[in-house]
């Protein structure tokens, strides 16, 4: 299964915990070297401090960045911490690692600089970087690893940071699809409502007219109109019961192609599955009601990849199960109040209602009504 992706504040704390805890590997056999063969307390201060600033620095870049919060003062953070990483080896010397400290900064060109100029910063830095490593006297290998690593940390950060604000957008584009579908449902319903009162009630108010018109000559006519609105009104209700009940003729297999379409909308993998044309005229609606409700927990409190669904009939019961890979972190407010609902609903049509995590982040939703005469309530 895939993992649910953790919110944005999150995974841009954990891309600063990684690389800080990268740059430390880097610098940690300088450090090493510092405490435990030089042994002076003067120099281990220095390395503490510029080695603390350098990664506060630069922890709070690369956060500001990824929170899209972006500055041209940055520039002069990065032009710090080019400083610091280059008077280290001068200060310190050479020996013991401290030459890594020369391309520490190469993360941030690509993240702080526009693309036009961290090309530039980037080409200038694999130049100038190794022959200030010739200057104070770097061996060849480092001065390799200088040569290959400041391109490469450049081209990492910024894919880094590109791929975190793609997941951020994925994220928003698919919350703003479950919005339209749910949106265009109400559009449907609203048009629904409107073809059947507005004609209706046209026709009311017509009749009405009609029957005030013939009130003092005519009372047989009135009488007829009066009727005629009754009939109207009486279809008007039962109408708009059939729309609020199931848009007209609730369908099992219409309300699961729905749902289906939702959830695909919204970036969920979910196909619609094959329902049997005989099932009971009784089990479309509380299994419809199912569908409903297990489509709206999925948009509104899960951050599901994929949703299977499921019908089995037998000659006792009508069985359907809805399962994503998205369970959510509830609170006892949300887990009571739809599902709540659903459940005395299925119980009213005799049937049975589970709903809940199974396991390795899958929750699922299951009910079952009776296939009998019985079941229909």
């Amino acid at each position: 299964m895939q993992p649910r992706i953790p919110r944005p504040t999150v995974i841009a704390a954990i891309i600063v915990a990684i690389t800080l805890v990268t740059l430390a590997g880097i610098l940690l056999p300088a450090f090493w070297y510092e405490l435990f063969d030089r042994r002076d307390p003067g120099r281990v201060a220095l390395a503490v401090a510029g080695t603390g600033a350098v990664a506060a620095l630069y922890g709070r870049l690369l956060w500001l960045n990824l929170m899209r919060r972006t500055a041209p003062g940055h520039r002069f953070g990065l032009a710090a911490i080019v400083a610091v990483c280059w008077a280290l080896p001068a200060l310190l010397g050479t020996g013991g690692g401290w030459g890594n400290a020369l391309v520490v900064h190469a993360g941030l060109i690509a993240i702080v600089l526009p693309m036009r100029q961290a090309i530039g910063a980037t080409a200038a830095a694999t130049v100038l970087t190794p022959v200030y490593g010739l200057v104070l006297g770097l061996p060849g290998p480092t001065l390799l690893y200088e040569v290959t690593g400041i391109p490469m940390a450049a081209f990492s950060g910024y894919v880094t940071v590109w791929f975190f604000h793609v997941v951020q957008e994925l994220r928003e584009a698919r919350a703003e699809l479950a919005r339209s579908a749910v949106g265009e449902e109400r559009l449907r319903f609203a048009r629904d409502l409107h073809d059947v009162l507005g004609h209706s009630l046209q026709a009311v108010a017509l009749r009405a007219e009609v029957a005030e018109r013939y009130l003092e000559r005519d009372p047989g006519r009135v009488r007829k109109e009066l009727t005629e609105i009754q009939t109207v009104a009486r279809d008007s209700v039962r109408d708009v019961r059939e729309i609020v009940r199931g848009y007209r003729a609730t369908s099992l297999r219409t309300e699961l192609d729905g749902m289906s379409a939702v959830l695909r909308a919204a970036g969920i993998s979910c196909a619609a599955p094959e329902i049997s044309p005989e099932l009971p005229a009784h089990v479309h609606e509380p299994l419809g009601w199912v569908a409903r409700e297990a489509a709206t927990n999925v948009l509104r409190h899960s951050s599901a990849t994929w949703c299977v669904i499921t019908v089995a009939a037998d000659a006792a019961r009508v069985r359907v199960e809805i399962s994503n890979d998205g369970a959510a972190r509830r609170s006892a407010g949300e887990a009571g109040s739809g599902l709540a609902g659903l459940a005395e609903r299925i119980a009213a049509a005799g049937g049975e209602f589970s709903a809940g995590p199974v396991g390795d982040g899958t929750f699922r939703v299951a009910a079952a009504v009776p296939a009998g005469p019985g079941g229909d309530t």
